[in-house]
């Protein structure tokens, strides 16, 4: 089992930034893969960012150059650091962990959620 909780989220002005955190406990080794994901209301969970263990990312094509994703091994944290943050990045961000081998992007991939964090941007 892995356990993941999220943080960092909160209410920004458009183009400002946050960071989101994901602190990893449990099983955190086998955890290869960690992505972070986004679900505006009434819209499905789409992804936002991915990496692995030799910190090769993915990234949603809207979020390039906007989105960083980096994980710290040593506290067993993942980041996403969110600059020039639009309304339209507003919704609930959720960490997820893969056990696979291949870095994906595919949410049904993901064997380990978090409970999600609020990320809210004012126009």
């Amino acid at each position: 089992q892995v356990q993941l909780v999220e943080s960092g989220g909160g209410l920004v002005q458009t183009g400002g930034s946050l960071r989101l955190s994901c602190a990893a406990s449990g099983r955190t080794f086998s955890a290869n893969n960690m992505g972070w994901f986004r679900q505006a209301p009434g819209q499905e969970r789409e992804f936002v960012a991915a990496i692995n263990r030799n910190r090769i990312t993915r990234y949603a094509d809207s979020m390039k150059g906007r989105f960083t994703i980096s994980r710290d091994p040593a506290k067993n944290t993942v980041y996403l650091q969110m600059n020039g943050l639009k309304p339209e990045d507003t919704a609930v961000y959720y960490c997820a962990a893969d056990l696979g081998v291949v870095l994906t992007t595919l949410e049904r991939e993901y064997e380990y959620w978090g409970q999600g964090t609020q990320v809210t941007v004012s126009s």
